[in-house]
């Protein structure tokens, strides 16, 4: 499981919520004149059949305990009579709240993989808590059943399989960069003199590109193919400020060896063209200003 598989459950959590909560309140009718347990079993039978893939089905009585073993298609999950669940999330929350409820992922105690559990309070007639009964199905399971076909997965890894390709091109550009970068700076120590000092502007620029490339190699690698995220909590992501910022140094000090390669030729007429491209650089660092500055107001205001 990945943090992807995570992101894809906070999307269906609603529906998927929806799909356990129907399958348990439709098979256990709450406020029963006599929810004695043996109707409660019968009626997790049924579910059990109902339910394709699910890793546990069992009852906790009001005091957290759990009353019977574990209902499951493996005979080494069914256990778990007498253990203590009151200091459960889905205890808790079902009984607070007083309706179906279902945790986010958590790394189950049977399979050691991520589960999420959905639970359901029965009452009696006068409203009193009698058993709080539990469905425990994995997070892969729960985002099959949300409708992820074969040909959703195919697309994902066939997008993964592309974004690869286009992250190992684009890496290969970094370094391609990053060598003429090296290939300036020796070509202007070795040879150190008013013009070749341009050589040490130029490797600047193409080792700050070469930076800013394997910035974005590294954040479109992390986000579309691990399925880790860096976004930041207003929605920003910070390495794409980083590469923006980095082009922005790049053409500053582009504009700056502009200027020292005219009034070394004295071609002082062309000094305009450093300025406006200076200019350039401000109304860059203005824009990235507005939007940083937008979008932070925007979080503020939600």
């Amino acid at each position: 499981m990945t943090i992807r598989d995570i992101q894809r459950f906070a999307e269906i959590r609603y529906q998927a919520r929806a799909y356990l909560c129907y399958i348990l309140t439709r098979n256990l009718q709450n406020h029963m004149p006599e929810p004695v347990l043996d109707h409660v079993l019968t009626r997790l039978d049924k579910i059990a059949h109902e339910v394709d893939s699910f890793e546990a089905l069992y009852v906790v009585d009001p005091k957290g305990e759990q009353v019977i073993n574990n209902i499951s298609r493996k005979a080494a999950y069914a256990t778990g009579k007498g253990a203590d669940r009151s200091s459960k999330a889905y205890f808790y929350r079902a009984v607070k709240e007083k309706r179906c409820v279902l945790t986010d992922p958590y790394p189950s105690s049977l399979t050691n993989d991520l589960s999420v559990t959905a639970a359901f309070p029965l009452y009696d007639e006068k409203g009193v808590l009698l058993y709080v009964v539990c469905i425990d199905i994995s997070l892969r399971d729960i985002l099959n059943i949300s409708g992820t076909t074969k040909l959703d997965r195919f697309s994902i890894n066939f997008s993964k399989f592309v974004y690869a390709l286009f992250s190992f091109a684009l890496f290969l550009v970094s370094l391609v960069v990053f060598f003429h970068g090296i290939e300036s700076i020796m070509f202007g120590w070795l040879n150190l003199t008013v013009t070749n000092v341009e050589e040490l502007f130029k490797a600047t620029i193409l080792l700050t590109l070469s930076l800013a490339i394997f910035d974005l190699v590294k954040t479109i690698f992390e986000e579309e193919v691990l399925g880790h995220s860096k976004k930041e909590r207003n929605g920003i992501h910070k390495t794409m400020v980083r590469f923006l910022g980095s082009i922005v140094i790049a053409l500053a000090i582009e504009s700056l060896m502009l200027v020292f390669k005219f009034a070394a030729k004295e071609q002082t007429e062309n000094i305009a063209y450093a300025v406006l491209l200076l200019f350039g650089v401000t109304f860059l660092l203005v824009g990235l200003s507005i939007y940083l500055k937008l979008v932070n107001k925007k979080r503020n205001d939600v």
